[in-house]
């Protein structure tokens, strides 16, 4: 995607993708998926952090695309030395807040997860959450990381793909929309205002994983990049059991279906 033509888009995009999520700073800890609304999904997320990352015990970690902190206080709680990147002011806004609210020792900074600006193996970990799907050049985004990561350092990777969409899924979102029309469903939380799914759809048409980011894809890019030990977890139920609680029960098995995921990868001890 060499070239100046080349450059000058993406440079437009990511421009749009970053005024997208200052936009939706607002209502983003509105939305069950994102905030953590009960002590059992967080403690969902601790065990999920720890099968793959350990406890923290003073170790530094990189939360990119940290948004209003919700994963940086995860790791804050598991006694991670905590650094939150984002590049949609807004978000950072809220993020310092909620953390001066709650007490937190969490440091939240502007930055571009695809390009830190981090120094040479400065973290331990780094982890991030539904950033992947919305990466413009994903392969040399990797390459970043495996560079801010100490050798023999670890990145988790918590997304999906959001394009494909099953057949089950749909019809269960066509049920639910006409038993919601029908009073029968109570109105869903806001998940994002609908003057955005324009948006939305257009930056998602636009990004490396415009057909949808699969699991098995974003492990072989790691792996390019030089990431091993890339390991795949699809066994995110527990953490969709707890949010299920804010949803009807037509949406709530709608997203139990989709292809959800965690990924560790690690960078080599040597070279």
């Amino acid at each position: 995607m060499g070239g100046a033509d080349s450059y000058g888009t993406n440079f437009g995009l990511r421009d749009e993708i970053k005024a997208y999520w200052s936009a939706r700073a607002a209502t983003f800890d509105l939305s069950p998926g994102h905030e953590i609304f009960s002590e059992e999904e967080r403690a969902a997320w601790h065990r999920l952090v720890e099968k793959h990352l350990g406890r923290g015990e003073g170790r530094s970690a990189l939360d990119l695309a940290s948004g209003t902190g919700v994963i940086s206080h995860v790791m804050d709680d598991l006694g991670y030395r905590v650094t939150g990147l984002d590049w949609a002011e807004p978000m950072l806004e809220r993020a310092k807040a909620k953390a001066k609210h709650r007490n937190r020792s969490i440091t939240f900074r502007m930055g571009d997860a695809e390009n830190t600006m981090e120094p040479d193996a400065a973290h331990d970990v780094i982890i991030n959450r539904h950033l992947v799907w919305t990466l413009v050049d994903p392969k040399a985004a990797f390459q970043e990381w495996l560079r801010v990561l100490k050798p023999g350092g670890s990145v988790l990777i918590v997304d999906g793909d959001f394009v494909n969409v099953s057949l089950a899924e749909k019809l269960l979102k066509k049920l639910a929309d006409k038993l919601l029309k029908m009073g029968v469903l109570k109105p869903e939380p806001v998940h994002m205002p609908s003057d955005m799914a324009g948006t939305h759809n257009s930056i998602l048409s636009r990004v490396y994983f415009s057909k949808g980011a699969r699991a098995e894809a974003v492990a072989a890019l790691l792996r390019e990049a030089g990431f091993e030990d890339v390991v795949i977890d699809t066994d995110l139920r527990e953490i969709h059991k707890t949010q299920a609680k804010n949803w009807n029960i037509l949406k709530a098995t709608a997203r139990g279906i989709q292809h959800r995921y965690a990924i560790h990868a690690r960078r080599p001890t040597s070279g």
